[in-house]
């Protein structure tokens, strides 16, 4: 079977070591197959036209190509609304009212409430309403995001499995990052419901990130099978992190590759900071 892998920035800012470690992994993963280009622009209000523009170049001069159209999410809005929609009439998503302060509060309050790997979960407040308060708040427009209930979704599917090249065979437990967001009004659909659509409608059979995101996988296998969508491979690698063994973000303007490329730095000499000396595959 031909290995489909993708690499999926955000035009936020410049790329840096961590991205170029990422896509140097996609790109030696993908073997005789193809490594796709996935731009996340979603978040509208962050996005910005140079910073893809700058994305594309900076992989040029690492020595990278990738297969063309390339997707960006700012076009795809018809497919994630039709998941939504699909999600909505089996009664799997519920509307949310609360605020982050709220939210905050609520769990202070709670005292010993539950934990996932990204911190206290979300205390399910807005899971409780009744139908008609939701309809009449909703019909309001009262703002909300939307939230996958994720005990009834997991009762429906089932249980599940995937498999990460690292390590093993997983049982999937989507409950660890407890009901999460699927939509808010200023960005219609969340990375957790556009990424795992987005390989679904690539092909992408190996789906490579980092290991940060390990856990948002558990969630993605339970979309796949509520939506009925082909199941591929994950492997999560290990993140490059600076002197004081924070992981890189794009505050480090110092390691980004366009900083780098200005500073003399070669392909080579960037390929090999980010841990893969060889371009070929």
């Amino acid at each position: 079977m031909t290995v489909v892998t993708r690499f999926a920035p955000s035009p936020t800012g410049l790329l840096h070591l961590g991205h170029a470690h990422a896509a140097l992994f996609a790109w030696h993963a993908a073997k005789d197959g193809l490594c796709l280009l996935r731009i996340e622009d979603i978040d509208i209000a962050r996005c910005r036209p140079e910073f893809e523009a700058a994305i594309e170049e900076d992989l040029t001069w690492l020595g990278l190509e990738w297969e063309r159209p390339v997707r960006r999410q700012s076009a795809q809005m018809a497919d994630y609304g039709a998941a939504l929609g699909r999600l909505e009439a089996a009664g799997l998503l519920y509307p949310c009212f609360c605020t982050r302060k709220e939210i905050r509060d609520e769990i202070a309050r709670a005292g010993r409430a539950p934990h996932g790997p990204e911190g206290p979960l979300y205390p399910g407040t807005c899971r409780a309403l009744a139908p008609a308060e939701r309809q009449a708040r909703v019909a309001g427009g009262e703002p909300h995001a939307l939230r996958l209930d994720v005990a009834r979704a997991g009762a429906l599917a089932g249980p599940l499995t995937w498999r990460d090249r690292a390590r093993g065979e997983i049982a999937a437990d989507p409950a660890t990052l407890g009901d999460v967001v699927l939509a808010r009004k200023e960005v219609p659909a969340s990375y957790h419901l556009t990424v795992t659509l987005d390989d679904a409608v690539q092909g992408v059979t190996l789906v490579t990130r980092g290991e940060d995101l390990f856990h948002a996988s558990h969630i993605h296998r339970l979309l796949q099978a509520l939506l009925g969508l082909p199941v591929p491979e994950w492997h999560h690698h290990g993140l490059l992190t600076d002197e004081a063994g924070a992981r890189l973000a794009k505050r480090h303007d110092a390691l980004s590759i366009r900083h780098l490329r200005e500073t003399g730095k070669s392909p080579a000499e960037v390929r090999a900071m980010a841990g893969f000396p060889d371009v070929s595959k």
